[in-house]
């Protein structure tokens, strides 16, 4: 048994440090970078037999056949619990290659989900003939008949994008595995650190690496992980669509993975230590965050979820959070999430600007609805800037 199956074993922590670290040279913690583009070989059978899959070894970049992103490959299989991985350039990358992949000619969105994503199923997607149906995300009775129609592939986050609405990933696994369909879960918000989506049923996790697998807000990247039958076809599509990373990329990524573990336990506590201090302000009308017991989706998120996440949205009593916003000094105004630093968006104008005002209504997405990635500063002095801000509001 090799070091990296012996440490899939492992508990997740340790995971995130020793899965995948190339360290037979020098004895170095770390893998190295092979930022070269392609490989030699000492002559033409040893060529033929990395060519025709007879060995592994490096080949060529674009191909994903270099150490450094075969090593990150296995690091990011090893979170998941899943049998391989394929990093990609962006979230979005990954995501179009997965919906383009699977060849599912319907596709059904259940719940809400980014911006990007939604525009990528309702306008590229329908450019190419593939169609998509928006169901909520709690409608098994629409995700039935749709895959009674037809319908072959389900995409789903959970937590949602920016209503952290929890969707019962084991009841949609076994309505669409009973008609055939398979499964996509968008685990970004959680990570892989508070949710296991191919455990509950999933056939494929896809992350935003760019947000907490990154954790600094340094690098654009994403992933996919699941069983080789599933990951095999998405290669071609990757190689060929030219979305593979840098690899000097990967290494950033691979190191931002070793604390991932750390940075997402105090992320949990900060954001719920936050989220019941925002429960009791008199200027907020609601909080939405799965960790608290007044949230709609709090069972099912204990069922599912080790920890609740960093991401939480309040929605105030004023029409217009955009002064609150301004008002706010250790949260910085951008979009993204999962970095050291606290950020503030709204989805009106960022994550969700690109939809018409009917349909951000019909997602319950509106101007009083602020969207907050909790970093890595003490919550008590982010509780404090909040507090400043919705009083300063206040006084107007």
């Amino acid at each position: 048994m090799d070091a990296n199956t012996e440490t899939k074993r492992k508990r997740i922590g340790t995971r995130c440090v020793h899965a995948g670290e190339l360290r037979g040279l020098y004895g170095a913690p770390h893998s190295p970078i092979f930022n070269s583009t392609t490989f030699a070989f000492a002559d033409t059978r040893s060529l033929l037999e990395v060519v025709d899959g007879i060995k592994k070894g490096p080949l060529y970049t674009r191909y994903g056949m270099n150490p450094t992103i075969v090593s990150l490959e296995e690091k990011l299989a090893a979170l998941e619990g899943a049998e391989s991985a394929l990093v990609f350039c962006s979230g979005m990358a990954a995501e179009s290659a997965v919906l383009l992949g699977s060849g599912a000619r319907r596709v059904v969105c259940l719940g809400d989900a980014y911006g990007g994503t939604l525009e990528l199923l309702a306008v590229n997607l329908s450019q190419l003939g593939i169609q998509t149906a928006f169901l909520k995300g709690d409608d098994f009775e629409g995700l039935q008949s749709e895959i009674n129609q037809g319908a072959s592939l389900v995409f789903l986050e959970s937590p949602t994008n920016p209503t952290l609405e929890i969707i019962d990933i084991k009841k949609v696994a076994a309505i669409a595995h009973a008609g055939g369909a398979s499964v996509v879960v968008d685990n970004t918000f959680a990570t892989p650190i508070n949710q296991s989506p191919l455990a509950l049923g999933a056939d494929l996790v896809v992350h935003s690496a760019t947000k907490y697998l990154g954790g600094h807000s340094d690098i654009t990247a994403g992933a996919v992980m699941g069983d080789e039958q599933r990951i095999a076809p998405l290669r071609l599509w990757r190689k060929n669509l030219g979305s593979v990373p840098a690899p000097e990329t990967c290494a950033l990524l691979s190191r931002s993975i070793k604390t991932l573990h750390v940075r997402v336990d105090w992320q949990n506590r900060s954001a719920q230590a936050i989220a019941e201090a925002m429960e009791v302000h008199p200027a907020v009308r609601r909080v939405l965050y799965p960790g608290l017991p007044s949230f709609t989706g709090y069972a099912l998120a204990v069922s599912q979820m080790r920890g609740m996440g960093g991401m939480l949205t309040l929605d105030l009593f004023a029409e217009d959070a955009s002064p609150f916003v301004d008002r706010l000094e250790l949260f910085l105004i951008a979009p993204s999430l999962g970095g050291a630093e606290s950020l503030v968006t709204q989805p009106v104008t960022t994550t969700h600007h690109g939809l018409s005002e009917v349909e951000r209504a019909r997602r319950g997405i509106t101007g009083s609805m602020v969207r907050f990635s909790i970093g890595l500063e003490d919550p008590q002095d982010l509780i404090e800037d909040l507090r400043s801000a919705l009083e300063a509001v206040g006084r107007k």
